[in-house]
């Protein structure tokens, strides 16, 4: 009997141990994340149109009705396209540029590694405010990308205005590209270098040994790194609000800009701001269930 006694108290204290480790974190989470997260969808089905939330004006469930307007309005198709290039570049080239770039560094294939590594992550740790002014200078019509281009070319005429989505995305693949440099580099080398050495001993070429060993050994690294770059660059606002502000006439806006605009701009209406947040949540949770999709199709692991 005693010692049953004692089992049970054992269980007890572990399951006491349990909740208040557990406890705070989860307290935390459900503050800062999932009663924002529940309050902004509830929003997005009332006609709350700002003042007093609670003790004020009744707020009434609408219905899907600020849904249906965002679908009917043509910038959001447009936000949503640039947002959707954003994200191609991001995975498509931010990714393929990091990895090509760590394993030329990582193999040694060009001197004075560690001066490279340092100028290519650079970028990622500058305040993005302050890249995005001395880009947007660098790109305005007077600004010294077209008196470059008109060294070689003295009838150039500025034409970054008929894309004014270029420079952005081009800002955004300099940026952060030196933060998937970082972390394929860190993954390279937890590869066992005595693997690729025998490789290179039994005659396989650098393709080779690239493809069958580094490859293989990365491909959970590919979907966590196509992870972040879906969920950066759906969430990209600073920098394209610096160099552009949605502009011009909103080609270059993107979802959190478009959003930032019916919240804070003219007579704000923050029903439609929390179904675009909404909207943007799913997206998300879309392109990173394909993803993971992708990774159990190919066999993505560590």
């Amino acid at each position: 009997m005693p010692k049953a006694h004692t089992l049970a108290d054992a269980k007890r204290e572990q399951r006491r141990a349990y909740w208040t480790l557990v406890l705070p974190g989860f307290l935390v989470y459900i503050s800062v994340m999932a009663f924002p997260t529940i309050f902004s969808i509830f929003l997005s089905l009332s006609d709350y149109s700002g003042g007093k939330l609670f003790g004020g004006k009744p707020v009434h469930l609408v219905g899907f009705k600020w849904y249906q307007n965002l679908f009917a309005d043509e910038y959001f198709y447009l936000a949503l396209k640039n947002n959707m290039w954003i994200v191609l570049v991001s995975v498509f080239g931010q990714i393929p540029l990091g990895f090509f770039l760590a394993y030329v560094l990582y193999r040694g294939i060009v001197k004075f590694a560690d001066f490279f590594q340092t100028m290519i992550y650079l970028p990622t740790v500058i305040s993005t405010v302050v890249i995005g002014i001395l880009w947007k200078s660098f790109f305005a019509p007077y600004g010294a990308f077209p008196e470059l281009v008109r060294l070689f070319n003295p009838q150039y005429e500025y034409g970054i205005s008929n894309h004014p989505m270029l420079p952005v995305l081009f800002v955004i693949l300099w940026m952060y590209t030196g933060m998937y440099l970082i972390i394929f580099i860190a993954n390279l080398q937890k590869i066992d270098s005595a693997v690729i050495e025998a490789a290179r001993i039994d005659g396989a070429t650098e393709g080779q040994t690239l493809r069958y060993i580094i490859l293989p050994a990365l491909s959970g690294v590919l979907v966590t790194t196509a992870i972040l770059a879906i969920s950066g660059s759906l969430k990209s606002f600073d920098l394209i609000f610096v160099m552009t502000a949605g502009g011009p006439a909103n080609r270059t806006s993107v979802l959190s800009i478009y959003m930032f605009d019916k919240a804070f701009k003219g007579a704000p209406r923050y029903p439609l701001a929390n179904a675009i947040s909404t909207v943007m949540v799913i997206i998300s949770f879309v392109l990173i269930g394909l993803t993971k999709w992708a990774e159990s199709k190919f066999g993505g692991r560590e």
